[in-house]
């Protein structure tokens, strides 16, 4: 259902004066959304997320979608009593793991994001790094972990993979034409076996290989904090770098910022970190003036 909001005929202008240069800028650009798990957790939040790439579609943007689903992966594996475990920040996934992982995420997760965006009006169209031999992958030979006695050990993945080619043909198909590619993080690796991808690495990947104007991070913080708690609103490169060095950037906010470098050196212009929770969060960050999380620039 369209929400409907009172706004008087000035505050409508102005709303537009501000709005309009952003959209010009931003007009047939390609934008990649990484849709994570946790922000995808909340119904109502997620039917505002499609709306939001509905109307930057009709506004003449490209939006990709790239989504996640660690938690929904995690319930199902329990639900068939199948045990998660994980090392360096990775699901350790076997074969039995991996048939799960793709029924979730290239499945009734993918469907179920499609089926919000054309409920809300646009034309999406779900796909996963499989098709179209879009993303290749290798498998992520090990991760060190700790074990029982306190002592490092090296921990064989499984089918966890990592993007080593990106071939746009399918995506080249599609942007242009009315439809929003949503894709599930899985490949084919050159073995012919089926590997889980990290969905932030995959997004990299996606919009490096895109050349994409923004790559949008949709967590479940406000962006990167400052060593007070307060957010960053722009970053260069060389920042990020200091800012692990000297511990202000910790824990699982690392992998993220170095994706980050990641699809910068790849070629993408700018990459956002913002909390997806936040309703309109990514209309926010790309048609207003304050934007709504951190950017991250070269």
């Amino acid at each position: 259902m369209t929400e409907t909001f009172k706004v008087n005929p000035q505050e409508q202008a102005e709303i537009l004066m501000q709005a309009l240069p952003h959209m010009l800028r931003y007009d047939d650009a390609i934008v990649v959304v990484k849709y994570g798990g946790h922000a995808m957790g909340d119904d109502k939040v997620a039917r505002s997320f499609a709306r939001d790439m509905v109307l930057l579609e009709q506004s003449g943007v490209n939006p990709v979608v790239v989504h996640g689903g660690g938690p929904q992966i995690g319930a199902m594996l329990a639900k068939l009593g199948i045990k998660s475990e994980f090392a360096g920040g990775l699901r350790i996934t076997d074969r039995a793991t991996v048939e799960i992982v793709e029924m979730v995420l290239a499945g009734s997760i993918n469907k179920q994001i499609v089926g919000f965006i054309n409920a809300e009006g646009g034309r999406a169209i779900g796909l996963c790094g499989k098709d179209g031999n879009m993303v290749t992958a290798n498998k992520v030979e090990a991760a060190i972990r700790a074990n029982s006695d306190g002592e490092e050990e090296t921990i064989d993945l499984g089918f966890v993979g990592e993007p080593t080619k990106v071939d746009t043909t399918v995506l080249d198909s599609v942007l242009g034409r009315e439809l929003i590619p949503v894709l599930a993080p899985v490949a084919q690796g050159s073995d012919g076996e089926t590997y889980n991808v990290n969905a932030d690495t995959f997004a990299g990947a996606i919009a490096g290989a895109l050349k994409a104007k923004r790559l949008l991070f949709l967590t479940d913080v406000p962006g990167v904090l400052d060593a007070q708690g307060k957010l960053i609103k722009e970053l260069r490169m060389e920042d990020i770098r200091a800012l692990i060095a000297d511990g202000t950037i910790t824990g699982g906010m690392i992998p993220k910022v170095e994706t980050c470098i990641y699809a910068l050196e790849q070629g993408v212009e700018g990459v956002v970190i913002l909390d997806g929770k936040l309703p309109h969060a990514v209309l926010i960050e790309l048609l207003t003036d304050h934007g709504a999380g951190t950017l991250i620039t070269r």
